[in-house]
């Protein structure tokens, strides 16, 4: 429970240093004239609110949850982060050229 508490903690942490904070997010959506639908812009930062610090510690939580895995499964599940780590990494890269060639052909 430590492991895991630390990790969301530290987690709910870095997005506030890092500039993933919902004022961030809201100031970087209104310099794109994007909106969410069915809220007002006064209105956006309260809502990502709501959203990212919980999904944050919950992220934290389950990256806390695969290294207690790991060290108890010693080193045959040492590789299990490392795995993840690796997949997620190519699922950010897959996920920011679709948006890139969405974005640059307008569709």
């Amino acid at each position: 429970m430590l492991m895991l508490s630390a990790c969301a903690l530290f987690l709910k942490t870095w997005i506030e240093v890092s500039g993933s904070s919902a004022r961030d997010v809201a100031k970087q959506l209104k310099e794109q004239q994007m909106v969410m639908p069915g809220h007002r812009e006064s209105n956006l930062q309260k809502e990502l609110n709501r959203y990212i610090p919980t999904a944050a510690a919950f992220g934290g939580m389950c990256i806390g949850a695969l290294t207690v895995l790991a060290e108890f499964m010693g080193a045959i599940g040492s590789g299990i982060l490392l795995a993840v780590t690796i997949i997620y990494q190519y699922f950010e890269t897959f996920e920011k050229e679709k948006a890139s060639e969405l974005g640059f052909f307008g569709f």
